[in-house]
């Protein structure tokens, strides 16, 4: 196995990944950033980082993993998380926040240091009387993990 080692890659390039591989999800909408890890031969997994989707913790200095996307190679996902969390430190930002299923264990973001650190309130969807959207997403409570500046936990 070859040494995985953090690439450049364009959000055309994540978004194909994130197509290819996601289990769950198509690619984001926006981005401040994309990150990608390499095993020397291939990119094995991509980040996406943007603005909180939530406009309650949009607030200047939080941005929001709102992917990360690997074919399976051990240990990509925690460098991708670490990776994003220093990239959006270096520029300015506070916090870094995320989002699992809660069927998803959190290994990668314990070993990257992240802390749960709340719950969402029931998943209804983006669908409203008057503004109807087709979900594609599970509908589910998720988990919010979160590293930096935390003081203002999620209730």
């Amino acid at each position: 196995m070859n040494k995985l080692t953090l690439v450049p890659i364009t959000i055309k390039e994540a978004n194909q990944f994130i197509i290819d591989y996601h289990r769950h999800h198509r690619p984001p909408q926006g981005y401040k950033f994309a990150i990608g890890v390499s095993d020397g031969e291939k990119i094995v997994g991509v980040a996406i980082v943007g603005r909180p989707v939530s406009r309650n913790r949009d607030d200047g200095f939080t941005l929001e993993v709102t992917r990360t996307c690997t074919d399976g190679t051990k240990n990509a996902n925690s460098m991708l998380y670490g990776a994003s969390w220093r990239a959006t430190r270096a520029l300015g930002y506070r916090r870094l926040i995320t989002y699992t299923l809660p069927s998803e264990g959190g290994v990668s973001l314990r070993g990257a240091g992240f802390k749960v650190i709340g719950e969402t309130k029931d998943n209804k969807g983006w669908s409203r009387e008057g503004r109807p959207r087709v979900d594609t997403h599970p509908l589910v409570k998720k988990l919010v993990w979160g590293k930096g500046e935390l003081e203002d936990r999620i209730r």
